[in-house]
């Protein structure tokens, strides 16, 4: 499956939805919020606010914060003012949320949670997507996603600006170092032998060669690959990789990836260059929940 520059894909609502249960079960419990049963009449009737404390943020999951209070109270009015992709400064309001004091009160840090992460991924994802705007290299995420979060942190990065790489094991052909070097325990021509292999094997897929050198990428350039990595190399080395594969394969660059490097690469003339730090490093947004008693 070709990479498509930013194309956002579909939440998966199934494993969303089953992430927000897990979510609740895990704050809830058996006894439910026995603060707010405790403290809140239930007659109590409010309207909240979801507000931003950042002074520049890109808005990702309003729809999983909204499922989250639905969940909870079914009669609860979400009302989005913001949608995802906005670029959010302090002070604005992203949603209103009315009905139930007590739904309102007990969804908050569920879907606080949900959405803060997701805004700190998109938001790292359009700072590294912007850094390479005036170039025609393209940001990819990768698999170092949180567990059973894979969806909805790779629909953030594509809100945010930058591209999806592979979504698993399923989708792409990857030859990693480590396939590399037990393909190497049958005799040389590791990279040439497992990308036969791959083809064979799978042939409606794309194959993508990771490479620590210079001769290897001669090899995967050699062997077919529709893809190969660059991993950890420098600037020159990338300029020598460009001219090894002539446009016989797309190159991405990958390890050592920082935003401050990002515009260098960019002029190199590799085609994508795919930093983890779009997912597992980020920091969640500050948002808050603002609540006023209706009556």
């Amino acid at each position: 499956m070709a990479i498509v520059k930013n194309l956002i894909p579909e939440i998966d609502w199934k494993r969303a939805d089953l992430l927000i249960d897990l979510a609740l079960e895990e704050d809830l419990g058996d006894a439910k919020d026995t603060t707010t049963l405790s403290v809140v009449p239930e007659s109590a009737v409010s309207r909240a606010v979801l507000l931003c404390k950042e002074d520049s943020m890109v808005l990702a999951g309003l729809d999983i914060a909204r499922r989250v209070f639905e969940k909870v109270e079914p009669s609860l009015k979400f009302t989005a003012l913001k949608k995802d992709g906005d670029v959010c400064v302090r002070g604005e309001f992203l949603a209103e949320i009315s009905g139930s004091a007590r739904g309102i009160i007990t969804a908050e840090r569920t879907a606080l949670n949900f959405l803060q992460r997701m805004c700190g991924v998109a938001t790292m994802s359009r700072r590294y997507a912007d850094a390479l705007k005036d170039t025609d290299c393209v940001v990819l995420d990768t698999r170092k996603t949180t567990p059973g979060f894979r969806n909805l942190e790779k629909y953030a990065v594509a809100v945010g600006g930058a591209t999806n790489h592979r979504i698993g094991l399923f989708d792409r052909i990857m030859i990693k170092d480590n396939h590399r070097e037990l393909a190497a325990l049958e005799g040389d021509g590791a990279i040439t032998r497992a990308v036969a292999r791959a083809r064979k094997a799978y042939p409606e897929l794309e194959i993508e060669v990771e490479t620590d050198t210079l001769d290897e990428v001669r090899e995967a350039a050699a062997s077919g690959a529709e893809y190969i990595m660059l991993d950890n190399m420098s600037d020159e080395m990338m300029r020598e990789a460009v001219a090894i594969v002539a446009g016989r394969a797309k190159l991405e660059a990958s390890g050592g990836i920082t935003l401050e490097r990002l515009p260098r690469i960019g002029k190199i003339g590799v085609d994508f260059v795919s930093s983890g730090a779009l997912t597992h490093s980020v920091k969640s947004m500050d948002i808050s929940l603002d609540i006023e008693v209706v009556k």
